[in-house]
């Protein structure tokens, strides 16, 4: 059967051309990654022809040795890549090809910063590091035929940069990818032997299939035109995990893992096992030295790339490590799985949920020990994965000890908005006779440092976890305790001191709700239906007022991620606390007028609630309300 050849002209989208532009003419810094791209897209080709042959052996019978081959023609300026992996249908050329908005440009155009180094980052991350290609050249060509499909199916594929593109169906006899490219006047240095083989040693010498180029003649009077190649692998050829740790160097570590994840960072730290015994696997964890850009998407891929004996089988296998360590990066490679082994088979096997257990304590002990050899790096590590982490605690009952010990915090104690405090350091910093771990949550650092709650923690010295992330007041929902220190929201329920509370505490605290019971009982009738109850309180030193959550009652920050959410629920009204040694509160004691009175206790209601951090049910009533008093002062 033959397959009429047509050649079609497609236009790219308006995103695609700005990406284009970007990678041409702005983006990189250092123009030999593109190799290390094509590189790493020709493995992943061979990859996947592997994992479909073990259903469909066939599809390898004719060639069964993979491999990748670049050549070079100095004299014509060109430089190709060529791999005999799965390849692509006309179809598939089109969507990976022509259509780059399928790999997020619309979102890749967003996290844009104009800093040519840090956006360099984005472009493996989005999928679309086969444009790297055009930073050294102004036309590309590639040709291809799947796996399995005629050689009268392949297919020709070309671009000039930022121009249209071009798709064909030609005769291409064998199955694989050929990427041709027509190097720029000023990229002809990658038409040279000894520039590509130092690049491939330098990035891709840990890909698992040979990287071959053409042996370098020695001969005089050779004639090129009448001889055939004779190829060589240029790099090592053997999966990076399946060397002893002893032999691989750091940088060796690094270039891989920015292989396996397309990320133009150093990762922070890796930790490299075999484990042999019951079960038999080896893992290469990473922790990113940059958060993805979908981190926070929940649904979002994730996970490991998962060999089975050798052979690979899958990307973001997610079964291996729990959603709140989404962000680990690597390879596993299991002897005990099945080679036809599918993400249903995975969900219901045995020894997934052993090799989870194991990788999850392994990730959480490279980070224990991160944190404690570098600060600095953990510290970086926490600005950019802290809020996932505290998803733990409710999603890994079984490690919740050891994710408390990684969490760090902002508290009274620091200066600046940084989570740099860890759970024991606090408990360490703990005054005589303090029995709980006193946290208040708010929207931002400066609203939190500031709150009226922590008034009289200051006074004695008491310290307080500042909690500004949405993910917060749900963490300390499910965390309940650490080092047997139950946590307790300064802005809920009553005041609870504990030890830390004298018997002069005591006793001045009687006196006040005692003389200030009238007083309470006329705040009680103006604000009735709005709080559920008027005390007073020895909780605020230089503020008038305030506004608690009821012990049973949801925090504010809750009710406001649930009602985001879309979530109805029911209507909690505060309790209001009077400080009767604030001069306000005293001169509302002496207020006769009761329509004084009225406007008075509801200034200060709206005053509490705003220190609190919420919005005004009606603002333009609180406006009124000031204004009339800033005039009834001025006569």
């Amino acid at each position: 059967m033959t397959v009429e050849a047509h050649k079609e002209s497609h236009g790219f989208q308006t995103e695609a051309k700005q990406l284009l532009h970007l990678m041409i003419h702005s983006l990189y810094s250092n123009k030999e990654i593109f190799l290390r791209e094509l590189v790493s897209n020709a493995s992943d080709a061979a990859d996947k022809l592997r994992f479909e042959a073990l259903s469909k052996p066939e599809l390898l019978a004719d060639d069964p040795d993979l491999r990748i081959r670049i050549e070079f023609d100095k004299d014509e300026g060109t430089l190709s890549i060529t791999d005999n992996g799965i390849g692509m249908s006309r179809e598939e050329v089109v969507e990976n090809l022509g259509t780059i908005a399928r790999s997020g440009t619309a979102a890749f155009m967003q996290q844009l910063t104009g800093d040519q180094k840090k956006d360099a980052h984005l472009i493996g991350q989005f999928g679309v590091g086969f444009y790297s290609a055009f930073i050294v050249a102004d036309k590309v060509e590639v040709f291809t035929r799947r796996a399995g499909l005629g050689a009268e199916q392949g297919v020709h594929w070309e671009c000039h940069g930022e121009a249209e593109y071009t798709v064909e169906t030609v005769e291409w006899p064998n199955r694989g990818t050929r990427v041709v490219l027509h190097l720029k006047d000023d990229a002809k240095e990658f038409a040279d032997g000894w520039r590509l083989r130092s690049i491939i040693k330098k990035y891709s010498d840990h890909i698992a299939i040979p990287v071959e180029m053409p042996k370098e003649s020695t001969g005089e009077g050779d004639d090129k035109a009448e001889q055939t190649p004779e190829f060589e692998a240029v790099n090592a050829a053997q999966a990076l995990w399946t060397r002893p740790r002893s032999e691989i160097k750091s940088e060796e570590y690094k270039e891989f893992y920015k292989h396996v994840t397309h990320d133009f960072d150093d990762p922070l730290t890796w930790s490299h096992n075999r484990v042999e015994g019951k079960l038999d696997y080896t893992s290469l964890l990473y922790i990113p030295g940059r958060a993805p850009f979908d981190l926070y998407q929940r649904e979002a891929a994730r996970g490991l790339k998962l060999y089975v004996q050798r052979t690979f089988i899958m990307d973001d296998a997610e079964q291996f490590l729990p959603l709140y360590l989404r962000f680990v990066k690597g390879v596993l490679d299991s002897n005990d799985l099945p080679l036809n082994v599918s993400r249903e088979i995975l969900q219901k096997d045995r020894n997934t949920e052993a090799i989870k257990s194991a990788l999850t304590k392994r990730v959480l002990d490279m980070l224990d020990k991160l944190a404690k050899k570098d600060v600095d790096q953990y510290q970086k590590f926490w600005d950019l994965f802290g809020n996932v982490m505290k998803e733990g605690p409710a999603e890994d009952y079984a490690n919740r000890d050891k994710i408390a010990k990684l969490l760090r915090f902002s508290t009274t104690h620091t200066d600046e908005p940084v989570q740099n405090q860890s759970l024991e350091d606090y408990v360490g910093r703990m005054k005589d006779g303090q029995k709980y771990i006193y946290y208040v949550c708010a929207d931002n650092f400066a609203t939190a440092k500031s709150s009226p709650y922590l008034e009289v923690f200051r006074k004695k010295g008491i310290e307080v976890l500042l909690l500004t992330d949405h993910v917060d007041e749900w963490f300390v929902g499910h965390m309940h305790e650490f080092d047997g220190k139950p946590f307790q929201d300064v802005a809920k329920g009553a005041l609870d001191l504990g030890d830390a509370e004298t018997e002069e505490d005591k006793a001045e605290r009687e006196k006040l709700e005692k003389e200030a019971g009238a007083l309470v009982e006329r705040v009680k009738a103006v604000l009735e239906g709005r709080v559920e109850e008027v005390r007073a309180t020895t909780r605020l030193v230089d503020s008038p007022a305030c506004l608690v959550v009821s012990e049973q009652d949801m925090g504010p920050q809750m009710r406001r991620i649930l009602e985001q959410a879309g979530q109805k629920l029911p209507e909690a009204k505060p309790i209001f606390e009077l400080n009767p040694n604030h001069p306000l509160v005293q001169r509302l004691d002496r207020e006769q007028d009761e329509d004084r009175f009225a406007d008075l206790t509801n200034i200060l209601m709206d005053q509490a609630s705003l220190a609190a951090g919420n919005q005004l049910s009606d603002p333009a009533d609180y406006v009124r309300r000031l204004n009339a008093l800033l005039l009834e002062l001025n006569r």
